[in-house]
């Protein structure tokens, strides 16, 4: 069976019981082709990736908001325009299919692996937005991943706090800010948050590792699983926030690699 020549549907169960689709146009003049971050994709997308391996990528068609929210841009101008908030997506099923399919290839640019096509995502923050669960607070990323360690931490000079992950670079999300910094704590045991109101910015503050003590018993399968363990010490960096992408290794807004 080939593929439609105009439109490439989602290969997943919603379009095998024709429920939903979501249309996204080729763009026939580039193509790429490289492994997923390390998080199982579904069966039948990887099964349409082997069976059609030379659909072409697509950019500008999907973005990813700082709070978390995948976006659509009908028109396919999310590069062109960065405050264009795009559209909702509100199926909950489309949601959680492009969430489980969501990784990042070497040139630190994020995609969406909608059936045998990649299509890139502009990102206003970062690959994750980070969220908290319970108390003590544990994180998760915006599409359901429970974080079993962070490897560092980076500050920037704009007040956002992102953390290098198992999965990639997360922004913690503006609304659990707080939580995380008044659960962090310096290497001596001092709060993280009143050596940041005293003004002490240093190069970097190492500090106790994450999960706390007290979330790691919720996460200790996922990180079993994973083979990943909270590390002491953990670095705390500061930076200028145009520099974020370039120190944990992401693209913002992602560009064709010419076909090789």
């Amino acid at each position: 069976m080939e593929l439609p020549s105009n439109y490439l549907l989602m290969q997943n169960s919603l379009f095998a019981n024709g429920l939903l689709t979501l249309k996204i146009p080729f763009n026939m003049g580039f193509r790429y082709n490289n492994a997923n971050a390390g998080v199982p994709m579904d069966t039948n997308v990887i099964a349409a990736m082997a069976r059609w391996p030379d659909v072409p990528d697509v950019f500008g068609w999907l973005s990813l908001s700082e709070r978390g929210a995948w976006r659509l841009h009908p028109r396919g101008d999310a590069l062109q325009d960065a405050t264009d908030a795009g559209e909702a997506i509100s199926s909950p099923q489309i949601l959680q299919f492009i969430g489980r399919n969501y990784a990042g290839d070497e040139q630190g640019r994020w995609f969406f692996q909608n059936g045998p096509q990649r299509v890139f995502v502009r990102l206003d923050a970062a690959p994750y937005i980070l969220q908290t669960l319970g108390a003590p607070p544990a994180l998760q990323t915006h599409n359901g991943l429970s974080l079993a360690a962070i490897r560092a931490w980076w500050l920037d000079d704009s007040g956002r706090l992102y953390a290098q992950t198992e999965y990639g670079p997360g922004l913690v999300a503006g609304r659990d800010l707080s939580t995380v910094l008044d659960a962090l704590r310096t290497a001596d045991n001092r709060p993280l948050a009143e050596m940041l109101e005293q003004g002490n910015r240093a190069q970097t503050i190492t500090v106790q590792p994450w999960p706390l003590p007290a979330a790691e018993a919720k996460i200790a399968a996922i990180s079993a699983d994973c083979g990943v363990a909270g590390e002491y010490p953990i670095a705390l960096n500061f930076c200028a926030a145009q520099d974020i992408p370039g120190q944990l290794g992401f693209q913002r807004y992602p560009a064709p690699a010419q076909i090789r």
